[in-house]
């Protein structure tokens, strides 16, 4: 079967993704790499990595989807805030109403993606305004937490993932 991979990274954490799914599927049948294009509709298996942007997938990406018909579609991707399934999923799914209904939708993968300082910087700008603002300090944490991914233990899973599509 021939596919591709194809990726919108912002700040660079889906490109690293890409790269290590493009090490682990087969060369062979592989059209190709690399951000939205034409050239990536002749496969039928398309696997497309977005950045999150405000809960889905980023504009980038929902207009390339919107152009795919009768493919099979693997989506991937990272988000900043988050870490939880349940809140992977929820972005999966906002991002697949992105999907014309022709198209077969296969499992998603997820994980949690370093942001741009100037996030951090902003929250706790935030929270000088609002001194003890628990909703700000969770924030923070968060931001902390994100720094070190994607990690190897979200590249095993993304691996594991991978060794499930239909190739």
């Amino acid at each position: 079967m021939q596919y591709s991979i194809v990726f919108s990274s912002r700040t660079g954490n889906t490109a690293v993704l890409a790269e290590a799914l493009k090490d682990c599927l087969p060369e062979a049948g592989r059209v190709f790499f690399g951000p939205p294009g034409e050239e990536a509709l002749s496969a039928s298996l398309l696997c497309v990595g977005f950045w999150t942007d405000k809960g889905l997938c980023d504009e980038q990406t929902a207009f390339f989807l919107g152009k795919l018909h009768g493919k099979q579609v693997a989506l991937f991707g990272t988000a900043g805030f988050g870490g939880e399934q349940g809140y992977f999923d929820s972005i999966l799914a906002r991002t697949k109403t992105q999907l014309p209904a022709d198209n077969i939708l296969l499992p998603g993968f997820m994980c949690q993606g370093k942001m741009q300082p100037a996030v951090r910087e902003r929250y706790e700008a935030m929270l000088r305004q609002s001194p003890g603002d628990k909703r700000m300090t969770d924030m923070i944490e968060n931001f902390d937490r994100a720094l070190t991914h994607p990690n190897q233990a979200d590249l095993a899973r993304l691996r594991e993932w991978a060794a499930a599509l239909p190739l």
